[in-house]
């Protein structure tokens, strides 16, 4: 079933953050919080140092109704930039990777391609963009396992 979920992004206190929101909803995290030091090397990615890769890849929250809260610390050393205001993405999670392609590429006519989709490490396809009106979106199909 195709899900919406809120995607954050930290300055470093992600897991901060979400063992606040943890407390405050009352729920357990949907997975284990997994760390940068977990990301595969990859051609043209730098070294990250240690307490990079001790930092938030991902996490996920179940809050209310069912929605999911995700969060992710930004890595200045891989040239990501937090500003608030601009740190939250609503994230899709279609239900095929067909319907995954026409929501990018409608959503992102006009925008600009941060990501462009692609098959990722973590199994799923994946692309990120800004939209014309200037909101940030993720594209994240789960492809069966």
């Amino acid at each position: 079933m195709a899900k919406v979920s809120t995607y954050l992004n930290f300055n470093g206190d992600t897991e901060a953050a979400f063992n606040f929101y943890k407390a405050v909803f009352g729920t357990d995290f949907a997975g284990p919080i997994n760390r940068m030091g977990d990301i595969p090397p990859a051609p043209g990615m730098p070294q990250l140092s240690e307490a990079e890769q001790k930092l938030v890849m991902h996490v996920a929250l179940p809050i209310l109704g069912g929605h999911m809260l995700m969060g992710t610390d930004i890595l200045e050393s891989m040239g990501h930039t937090m500003t608030v205001g601009t740190n939250v993405n609503i994230n899709l999670e279609p239900d095929s990777r067909e319907e995954a392609d026409r929501l990018f590429a409608a959503l992102s006519a006009g925008g600009e391609v941060q990501m462009p989709m692609a098959d990722m490490f973590w199994g799923a396809y994946y692309g990120s963009f800004t939209d014309k009106f200037g909101i940030r979106w993720m594209v994240n199909f789960a492809q069966p396992r």
